[in-house]
């Protein structure tokens, strides 16, 4: 027996498919936000646990938690980036890249905590060390992510292990 469908059936059938797909897409979608936000939650409070240990060792004039959380940040993704990148060694989803390195890696940099802190020194009239933690920041971010690079792309050949 062969069930036959009238056009409008067939047309309420489609349209019915195309929402379930939405829908699963939507679930999925929904997924990859779920673990974002994971990844986000531990990436700060690391960030807090961290920036507390640096403000007790080093003391709170000078941002040194800021600082190393972020040279650390951008080592972590330059590394995780390019070892499970199209080209890496080890294979990752898509939504376990997200996790780390938008969710974990984004929770726990702080370009935001950056930019205040360093408005504030300013508005301290803390002219030099301002300025030294603009470029500090910037050119140490810079090395960590490239050493990070050049570290995985190394891994990445078959040759080196």
């Amino acid at each position: 027996m062969t069930l036959q469908l009238t056009r409008p059936r067939r047309a309420a059938l489609g349209v019915l498919t195309a929402l379930g797909a939405a829908g699963v897409a939507a679930f999925f979608e929904l997924g990859t936000y779920f673990w974002i936000a994971v990844g986000s939650a531990l990436g700060g409070v690391a960030r807090h646990w961290f920036s507390g240990v640096a403000a007790r060792l080093w003391g709170e004039t000078f941002p040194w938690g800021t600082l190393l959380i972020n040279i650390m940040g951008s080592f972590a993704i330059g590394f995780f980036g390019t070892l499970t990148g199209p080209d890496g060694r080890i294979f990752v989803g898509s939504m376990a890249r997200q996790f780390f390195m938008v969710g974990i890696c984004g929770g726990y940099t702080t370009f935001s905590s950056f930019s205040l802190q360093t408005l504030n020194l300013a508005n301290d009239s803390e002219w030099l060390t301002a300025g030294v933690y603009v470029i500090g920041s910037v050119a140490l971010c810079l090395v960590a992510v490239w050493v990070s690079y050049a570290l995985a792309l190394a891994l990445n050949n078959p040759k080196f292990l």
